[in-house]
């Protein structure tokens, strides 16, 4: 038993052996799993590889070494015992044909490793130097191809951790490159040049050192070429021939961009400097060429010659070369530092605990909402957590995410922080433009600025234009004014200086969130200090409320002679007023009673009002009306999404009158776009139960599943599955009898090209505008439906066309509903801003809100003023409420949320069948203003009147002026 199991062990593992032999398969087998171990094993992934390949980046150095120091003595000569460095070079080449065996066995392809880079080294320096050894000749050969070895640079400084970032990488490449090719061209020319042409037997020869060919190689990358030194031989004056055309190529790029990264980085990794009494704002986010150009347009223009602010952008990657080009154009007060906000240590190179506010900028162009604003919060808690005092102002693209900030430690609304949210404003400009047709008109041409020179052709369009001078300013008003009523301190400040005063910040017993009231009633007094809102022409005009002097200025009718008097310098306070502009031009006013062109009945102009709740035009209110916790909407239980939805062959669904339908593109993998912003202005409770509207939804319904969380406890709406570009299912939602039809831009999906991200709702436009409302009879004018005369002097017939508000994504695609106006003579220029449709007031284009965050900064009041007027009075509270998903239901006798309904709200109202009728005289605007202010306390802001003479316009077109 003892000897046989030692006889058994060999037996069996020869048996086992002799079946891996004769089993091809499993020989394949065993050897794929042996190379596979060499490959992991010489993978940089692991620590043995890591190791190997510093060891062999090492040893070519020394090898490389090893030639420069033989390269004294001639190309071939006899070994000498007293060489001690062939030995050593020796044993280099031994590791370096072991490692060539261990990656030939790993290799997949054989083929293909003959051809690699580091392959054709080991093959042209290896077997040299053992034939050297054994032939006891030293023969320097092609051991310079050695220097190869050396674009493996980038990758051994990695392994070693000494550069981590994209720039150093990158820069250590083209340095390898360079480097690389230098010694390997440098060798080939001292080879050539000692050894002289072949076919001459080396008669042609000439003793070069190799710092004379590394010279010579410089010289001609330069394309300098001194002639000191020059090539001799054929091979060597040909290899300098393609040399010097791929240097021109090869350098040309490397060396230039090498400098800019070195430069670079020492420039944009710069610290900021705070100096103490130099203020300075810092901005980051997506800061790219567009988004500075739009944020220094617009911040600049609030202090225009007044630049006293340094602009710090912090970027997470090194500018381009367009925007490098444009800081430079304004290198007096912008900064760029490379890093990024989430860090500590680049936070501290910008001094954000220093800076006056922290600007961050969004992507609305971007794919992913939502990772867009997930990154800008995280900013916000990094700067939050590195300085809790200061000032953050951000974008967002969504309006569900705002819930989040108030969450962050050290946000503070008080002190200033605020946010832009772009779904909110764009959806709550759209919604009050469906209320009042011309509204979102009329309120974006406060917010934009208007440079390009237009010479207008028809009457409509100088008052038109003229409205574009107008924008929103406040100044604290007169402490003369103390202890009057609004409606006579706004009647005199438009008589007496030319000035529309809309509101006041004021605070009030049931206005405890927000002390900002339009159009106050005249129980409301004015205080001390008080904050006036103004829709004028420059800062200098509105400068007239402050310097106002009761005694020196009873008599005073020219606006221009109201300035500061000797006695009021004793009452006011020495510091300047407290201004913002919105949009910067300092021309003459055009609200002078006296000088406003006329208003004709015959055109039965329109007026877009701020109307007073408390007023004589206001009905009783229902105070059973369900209402949110705040009792700023209308609320309801929540609805089942299959109660809502409407079916074509549904006979006993609701037949629809003055109702809103809103066009939507989203399907299932969209991102979101809020319509919750859409709905709630329209739902706001200033509007009693009888006066709200309809509203149907027209869309895919795996959309609207998405979005109903956010709708069910709104009442009156509804979902119709379909889509806005087939015309049965316009019909199918009674479009013809719709108040207004609102088309939504569709979620941004990426495009090759931005024409292309208006296609759905031009189409769409171009669908509902093409169908005509036939009237047996003359029908009367409908806010917000242009009434069209007969094509024809032989029709009898009248026709009514939809109406109809389009928003673009690209202002730039207003040419393509442009030519459906059917106006000759329209406004020169492609721009949004100067079209006959943005005049009517039926298309909108969110690109001004960029100009908000600038606004924002220098004063947020404004901004709440905005959000007031297109929100509906969106609360913080009520923000909370929507986020927790919950319902909140008005509270029984509570006063205080029901006087909440008695806010102002916007309307229009004809000139005609209204009580504005009554008004006596109304020739002009200055005389209609006074008079409905006077006996309504209705402020009239605007007018929305018939663009031309029938001969020109033909369907009743009206426009905002």
């Amino acid at each position: 038993m003892l000897h046989k199991g030692p006889e058994a062990g060999p037996k069996t593992t020869n048996r086992k052996l002799g079946r891996i032999e004769r089993n091809p398969l499993r020989r394949l087998y065993f050897q794929r799993v042996f190379r596979n171990r060499i490959e992991l094993l010489l993978s940089a992934q692991t620590v043995v590889g890591q190791v190997l390949a510093i060891l062999v980046f090492v040893l070519s150095i020394g090898s490389l070494i090893i030639y420069f120091i033989n390269s004294r003595d001639p190309v071939r000569e006899c070994s000498s015992h007293r060489d001690k460095t062939i030995p050593v070079d020796l044993s280099f080449n031994v590791f370096f044909t072991f490692h060539f065996g261990l990656r030939f066995w790993a290799a997949e392809d054989k083929v293909k490793f003959w051809l690699e880079m580091n392959s054709i080294v080991d093959i042209f320096t290896i077997p040299p130097t053992f034939i050297s050894y054994y032939l006891k000749t030293n023969w320097l050969g092609l051991r310079f191809l050695r220097a190869l070895r050396l674009l493996e640079l980038p990758k051994i400084l990695q392994i070693l951790k000494i550069i981590r970032t994209s720039n150093s990488v990158k820069l250590s490449k083209l340095l390898s490159i360079v480097i690389s090719t230098w010694f390997t061209a440098a060798g080939f020319l001292h080879l050539v040049e000692n050894s002289g042409d072949p076919w001459l037997n080396g008669r042609n020869s000439q003793s070069m050192s190799y710092f004379e060919a590394i010279y010579l190689v410089t010289a001609t990358m330069s394309t300098v070429g001194f002639g000191d030194i020059v090539a001799k031989t054929a091979l060597g004056r040909i290899f300098i021939v393609f040399f010097t055309l791929g240097s021109l190529i090869l350098f040309a790029n490397c060396v230039p961009e090498m400098v800019e990264l070195f430069t670079s980085r020492k420039k944009y990794t710069k610290p900021y400097e705070a100096v103490k009494g130099k203020k300075f704002i810092v901005v980051c986010g997506n800061i790219t060429v567009d988004s500075v150009t739009a944020f220094l347009r617009n911040f600049l223009r609030h202090k225009a010659g007044e630049i006293n602010m340094d602009i710090v952008f912090l970027g997470e990657a090194p500018p381009s070369l367009e925007l490098e080009t444009l800081l430079k154009c304004s290198l007096s007060y912008t900064t760029f530092v490379c890093g990024s906000a989430l860090t500590f240590e680049d936070l501290k190179r910008v001094s954000m605990e220093y800076a006056e506010a922290c600007l961050i900028l969004a992507n609305p162009l971007c794919s992913d909402l939502q990772a867009e604003d997930n990154s800008n919060i995280m900013r916000v808690l990094s700067i939050k957590n590195y300085s809790s005092h200061t000032r953050v102002i951000i974008e967002l693209l969504q309006s569900h995410n705002k819930g989040f900030l108030s969450k962050i430690p050290g946000w503070n609304w008080s002190t200033g922080d605020n946010i832009i949210c772009f779904a909110e404003l764009k959806l709550g400009f759209i919604a009050q433009g469906c209320l009042v047709p011309g509204l979102c008109t009329f309120l974006t041409t406060l917010f934009i600025e208007q440079n390009q020179k237009v010479f207008p052709k028809y009457p409509w369009q100088k008052y038109f234009l003229n409205s574009l001078k107008n924008k929103i300013l406040t100044q604290h008003l007169s402490n003369d004014f103390v202890g009057m009523t609004f409606p006579a301190v706004s009647r005199l400040c438009f008589v007496k200086m030319q000035l529309m005063l809309i509101a006041i910040q004021h605070k009030s017993q049931f206005h405890n969130c927000c002390s900002l009231i339009l159009n106050p009633s005249a129980q409301v007094k004015l205080s001390k200090d008080t904050l006036g809102f103004f829709i004028a022409e420059s800062p200098q005009a509105v400068k007239r409320a402050f310097f106002y002097c009761s005694t020196c200025h009873k008599d005073v009718y020219t606006p221009e002679l109201i300035g500061q008097c000797d006695c009021k310098n004793n009452q006011q306070q020495a510091r300047g007023p407290d201004i913002v502009v919105i949009k910067g031009n300092n021309k003459k006013p055009t609200c002078n009673p006296e000088n406003q062109d006329s208003v004709s009945r015959e055109q039965e102009s329109f007026l877009a009002i701020l109307e007073n709740r408390n007023g004589v035009y206001d009905n009783v209110e229902d105070t059973t009306e369900p209402l949110d916790s705040n009792g700023m909407f209308h609320w309801c239980q929540s609805t089942p999404l299959d109660k809502v939805i409407l079916k074509r062959s549904d006979k006993s669904k609701p037949v629809f009158r003055n109702h809103i339908v809103a066009c939507v593109f989203g399907d299932a993998q969209s991102a979101l776009i809020g319509l919750r912003n859409f709905v709630m202005p329209l739902r706001a409770s200033n509007y009693t139960r009888q006066e709200l509207k309809d509203i149907v939804f027209i869309g895919a319904l795996e959309y609207f599943q998405r979005e109903w969380r956010f709708l069910r406890n709104f009442p009156q709406i509804y979902i119709f599955p379909g889509s806005a570009l087939y015309t049965g299912d316009l019909h199918a939602v009674s479009i013809e009898h719709c108040s207004m039809c609102a088309i939504l831009a569709s979620p941004y999906k990426p495009l090759s090209s931005q024409i292309l991200v208006d296609t759905e709702t031009i189409t769409a436009t171009l669908n509902i505008q093409s169908l005509r409302i036939s009237c047996p009879t003359p029908i009367p004018s409908v806010p917000g439906a242009s009434s069209a005369s007969s094509f024809s002097k032989y029709q009898e017939r009248r026709y009514q066309q939809i109406p109809i508000l389009t928003e673009l994504k690209n202002p730039s695609n207003i040419h393509l509903i442009e030519q459906m106006g059917g106006m000759n003579g329209t406004l020169k220029g492609a721009r949004l801003h100067l079209s006959t449709s943005f005049a009517r007031g039926t298309v909108f284009s969110d690109n001004f809100l960029d100009s908000l965050l600038a606004t924002a900064f220098y004063n947020h009041h404004v901004l709440e003023l905005l959000q007031m007027l297109v929100t509906g009075g969106i609360s913080a509270q009520m923000e909370q409420c929507l986020v927790q998903d919950k319902y909140y239901g008005i509270h029984e006798d509570s006063d205080t949320i029901m006087s909440r309904r008695s806010r102002c709200k916007l309307g229009l109202l004809s000139l005609e069948n209204t009580i504005l009728s009554d008004i006596e005289p109304r020739k002009t605007f200055g005389q209609l203003f006074c008079g409905s202010l006077d006996n309504y306390g209705i402020l009239c802001v605007g007018l929305y009147r018939v663009m031309d003479e029938k001969k020109q316009n033909l369907e009743h077109k009206r426009g905002v002026c």
